[in-house]
């Protein structure tokens, strides 16, 4: 496996929350739920190594990686 980080490394975690719970505010559970897969999928391409995205799926879902 690729090792994925899961320590944390952010720069600014506080900032990253806030433009979350910013993004939805006043959407339905529907939109936010739309919303949720559209991110994943664009970081997820961002990430693009096949391994490491295993690995986050399998950590995800409460598998040890």
């Amino acid at each position: 496996m690729s090792h994925l980080i899961t320590k944390p490394n952010i720069e600014t975690p506080d900032d990253v929350y806030q433009w979350l719970i910013d993004l939805h505010l006043a959407r339905s559970e529907a939109e936010s739920h739309k919303i949720n897969a559209r991110l994943i999928l664009l970081l997820v391409n961002h990430v693009g190594d096949r391994e490491a995205i295993k690995e986050a799926i399998e950590i995800a879902g409460g598998q040890p990686g």
